[in-house]
């Protein structure tokens, strides 16, 4: 579904992605996983056209993407949750859900896919009248994820979603995150959390210094013995 060519990502003089490749396949749940300024989040900006490759490409379903203006990347089914969540706190949590379906095929199937999101996530539909800005951290977490699903997404990319949340919090967002699996919705997951991300997904990728220096699935990686030491403190 998306397959990563050798990019380069710089940041005025600054590289910061060096020759980075990696591949998702259709209903996979792959980790990004790394220290802080690894590379995580530009590899996505990257994906949503939002930092520019200096060298490499970016196919999307065997379309390249990479160059092309981000709009035109959402219309085509790559969705991005920010870091930080991003929600516009003076507006209630509909309005920002509705805000989420922005493309014209999301427009078109704006109550069904509201239906859905509901369904999965009810805190929402208790909220729904409140502003963003008064939710808990988790509640706008979950509000940001239900954003990113009414842009009808088929592959779907979350920047640090547990980051700042409390260890039960954490364990909800990961569960919100297979659930959004089995919707059918391809999903790359960044994370600093190695251990809770790696666990729910089917293969990952460890980035340091802006280098792809592991690979493997979930369970070969939880199993590394260096990965364990310099991530996990085992």
């Amino acid at each position: 579904m998306l397959n990563i060519k050798n990019i380069d990502v710089f940041y005025g003089d600054v590289q910061v992605l060096q020759n980075v490749s990696l591949e998702i396949k259709q209903g996979e749940i792959i980790s990004l996983v790394g220290s802080n300024a690894a590379g995580k989040s530009t590899t996505i900006n990257a994906v949503s056209g939002i930092n520019p490759c200096r060298r490499g490409s970016i196919e999307y379903k065997g379309q390249v993407i990479s160059g092309m203006a981000p709009n035109k990347i959402v219309d085509l089914g790559v969705v991005q949750i920010p870091e930080g969540r991003k929600l516009f706190p003076e507006m209630t949590v509909l309005e920002n859900l509705e805000l989420g379906a922005y493309t014209p095929h999301a427009r078109k199937k704006r109550k069904d896919t509201l239906e859905m999101v509901f369904g999965m996530l009810p805190k929402l539909k208790e909220r729904e009248r409140q502003l963003a800005g008064s939710l808990s951290g988790g509640e706008q977490q979950m509000c940001a994820i239900g954003r990113g699903l009414m842009a009808k997404p088929e592959l779907l990319m979350l920047d640090e979603p547990s980051l700042g949340l409390s260890p039960v919090m954490v364990q909800t967002v990961f569960k919100i995150v297979e659930d959004i699996k089995k919707q059918g919705i391809t999903v790359l997951l960044v994370e600093q959390n190695v251990k809770h991300s790696l666990k729910v997904s089917d293969r990952g990728y460890v980035l340091e210094t802006g280098r792809v220096v592991m690979e493997g699935t979930g369970t070969e990686l939880l199993n590394d013995e260096y990965l364990k030491k310099a991530y996990l403190g085992i």
